[in-house]
């Protein structure tokens, strides 16, 4: 008998043992750092549970845990027609976060649910509200607007939305057929219009090349028709020059040869040919030292204007011209000696011939103007008789 009633008092003694572990470990509650629990005491909420040990009313106390870190949310894929009636699907991702556990424990029933039901309608409703364009153009003002939806009523939830994205938006194929042609087409148009540029500007090219090609050959053959002419105004000046100065040479030499004549004879009285009068007062000043005047004024030759002589480039002859001159002058000094020894009576047989005179003054005139004409004797007595 006393055996039985020890094995009682053993069970029993087990059976509170037990019991109290087990009210000790209901008792208990550990909460993680990054959470908080509300607490349930027979149905009724009492507190939040901090992190940490907490010491809740055993066998009638119930947990509920809310994680205070941000959390992502997948929303499903939605499709939704555009304001422009094209049908498009979309799906998004929103980064939720519980600011009071409270209020996310009491006022909404499982507010991940809540909020991904919410937000796939928002999202719906904003891409109804837009262009297909706008749809495919502005994702950061699909987000902002969604964002904007959802904020008003998760924060009576106790649920800060902190950031909603729009992964894709997707119109539909026949839709996207057509804007792949029409993307084509436009492509096919800039490649036309560059290519219509280039050749454009290849035309105005070519042509602006020609342009100035034909005024580079344009100017060659004016300059090359200016020299020419230069070339012959000075070949024609020279010829004028040389047939000049042997035609007075030519009337000299015969009008001294007269001279000689006459100077032979015993009358004092002297008739002189026009040609000789004519040269005399011409080159007066070498004859007798002194200018000769007609009617009280001086003969002055007749001079080329400034443009004449720049267009012909008389300065540039000028070197040979004044050779010409210079020869002249000292065969007017040797026939002016001739002159004097004929008028005193002298021997005439030291004057030179005037054929051999002529000739020796065409050799030398040739040397100097490098291959001019030489005139012959019968040209010479042509040039005196007119």
């Amino acid at each position: 008998m006393q055996s039985a009633v020890e094995g009682a008092l053993l069970l029993v003694g087990a059976l509170v043992l037990l019991v109290v572990i087990a009210a000790l470990l209901s008792a208990i509650e550990i909460v993680d750092a990054y959470e908080k629990r509300a607490l349930t005491v027979f149905g009724e909420y009492r507190k939040l549970l901090e992190p940490g040990i907490n010491f809740v009313p055993p066998f009638v106390s119930n947990t509920y845990r809310f994680d205070m870190r941000t959390q992502t949310l997948d929303v499903p894929r939605q499709e939704a027609i555009t304001r422009d009636n094209s049908p498009v699907t979309a799906d998004a991702v929103v980064y939720i976060k519980v600011m009071d556990a409270k209020k996310a424990f009491l006022q909404v029933d499982n507010y991940k649910k809540a909020v991904s039901n919410l937000a796939q309608t928002t999202l719906r409703a904003v891409l109804g509200d837009m262009e297909l364009d706008d749809t495919l153009n502005k994702r950061q003002e699909i987000n902002a607007r969604i964002r904007q939806e959802l904020d008003e009523p998760t924060d009576e939830w106790g649920i800060r939305v902190e950031s909603v994205e729009v992964r894709e938006v997707n119109p539909s194929k026949d839709v996207q057929r057509a804007m792949e042609q029409q993307t084509s087409a436009e492509r096919k148009r800039r490649a036309m219009i560059l290519e219509a540029q280039g050749e454009r500007r290849s035309a105005v090219e070519k042509a602006e090349g020609d342009k100035q090609s034909e005024i580079i050959r344009a100017q060659g053959e004016k300059q090359s028709q200016i020299l020419e002419a230069q070339g012959d105004a000075i070949s024609t000046v020279l010829r004028a020059k040389s047939a000049e100065s042997m035609g007075e040479r030519a009337v000299i030499d015969k009008g001294m040869e007269t001279l000689a004549d006459i100077g032979q004879g015993e009358s004092t009285t002297f008739v002189m040919p026009q040609e000789l009068t004519s040269l005399v007062g011409r080159y007066g000043k070498h004859l007798s030292g002194s200018d000769v005047k007609e009617n009280g004024a001086e003969l002055e030759s007749r001079e080329f204007d400034e443009e004449t002589r720049e267009l012909i480039g008389l300065d540039d002859i000028a070197e040979i011209i004044g050779e010409i001159d210079e020869e002249a002058e000292m065969d007017l000094e040797a026939m002016e000696q001739e002159a004097q020894a004929i008028k005193e009576g002298k021997d005439a047989g030291t004057i030179s011939d005037p054929d051999a005179v002529i000739e020796e003054m065409d050799q030398d005139f040739q040397e100097r103007t490098d291959g001019g004409a030489e005139p012959s004797a019968d040209d010479a007595d042509d040039s005196t008789t007119n």
